[in-house]
């Protein structure tokens, strides 16, 4: 009995080629091969150097053109961002581009620790941190744009990790959150400004009055709402590796 043809697949990403060539990368970077606003050398250049076929090295491309540490000017060339150096310090970028990561996996990671750093934070915060608290809800009410918007949450949540006093959950979390606020900058748009605001005041009431539990009970209410948000939009996978890496074998 014949068999009915079955769709044929298009090969996977392989994540291990991409993950040694951006090493390679990294390391042309870090011996001054390509300085901060230099452009690359052409790619049958760079694959020839890097022992690669021209595929894979755009690949590898993509995934640092996705975190902003490069650019690709059509016509032109490739060129390295000034702020290279910072972002390639942060390997969870890499594991999130690469793997498949929801935004429930995600959300649901930062609703059982950042609580926790509100808390913390309530009950270690400076009086620099406070400041720097409220100038980022400040910038959130004065915001002139989406982008603005988004920079301001993110320096919000930032100072709540840097005033945990925990440097390593500062580190992982600053990335994680950055990453959830990129695939939010379309729902954004569609949220009242005045929702999140709210949430930050609250927030940043519990911190400076150094009411830890108040803290965690805001900033678990916030990240809840947050992923109500998300879940009533139909949710992606933040995997913006991923979705954006389907255009990969076309390109």
């Amino acid at each position: 009995m014949p068999t009915s043809a079955q769709p044929r697949r298009k090969p996977s990403i392989d994540t291990r080629v991409t993950a040694k060539l951006i090493e390679k990368i990294k390391r042309l970077i870090s011996t001054g091969g390509i300085v901060p606003g230099g452009k690359f050398p052409p790619e049958r250049e760079l694959a020839k150097e890097f022992g690669v076929n021209r595929a894979s090295l755009r690949q590898a491309l993509k995934v640092l053109e996705i975190m902003g540490a490069l650019t690709q000017r059509v016509g032109d060339g490739t060129y390295l961002s000034e702020s290279a150096e910072s972002i390639l310090n942060e390997p969870l970028d890499f594991l999130i581009l690469l793997d498949d990561l929801s935004h429930h996996e995600l959300l649901e990671t930062r609703m059982i620790v950042e609580p926790e750093l509100a808390a913390r934070a309530a009950q270690r915060a400076t009086a620099e941190d406070l400041i720097e608290l409220r100038r980022s809800i400040t910038a959130m009410e004065t915001c002139k744009n989406n982008q603005e918007r988004l920079n301001a949450d993110l320096a919000f949540h930032e100072r709540i990790f840097r005033a945990s006093g925990n440097r390593i959950c500062h580190l992982l979390f600053r990335v994680i959150h950055r990453n959830v606020l990129t695939s939010m900058s379309q729902l954004s748009t569609r949220v009242p400004l005045e929702r999140p605001l709210t949430s930050h005041k609250r927030i940043y009431a519990a911190i400076q009055q150094h009411n830890a539990e108040e803290a965690r009970r805001q900033m678990l209410a916030h990240i809840a709402e947050t992923k109500s948000l998300l879940t009533s939009s139909a949710e992606p996978s933040l995997s913006t590796g991923k979705s954006r890496m389907a255009g990969f074998e076309a390109t």
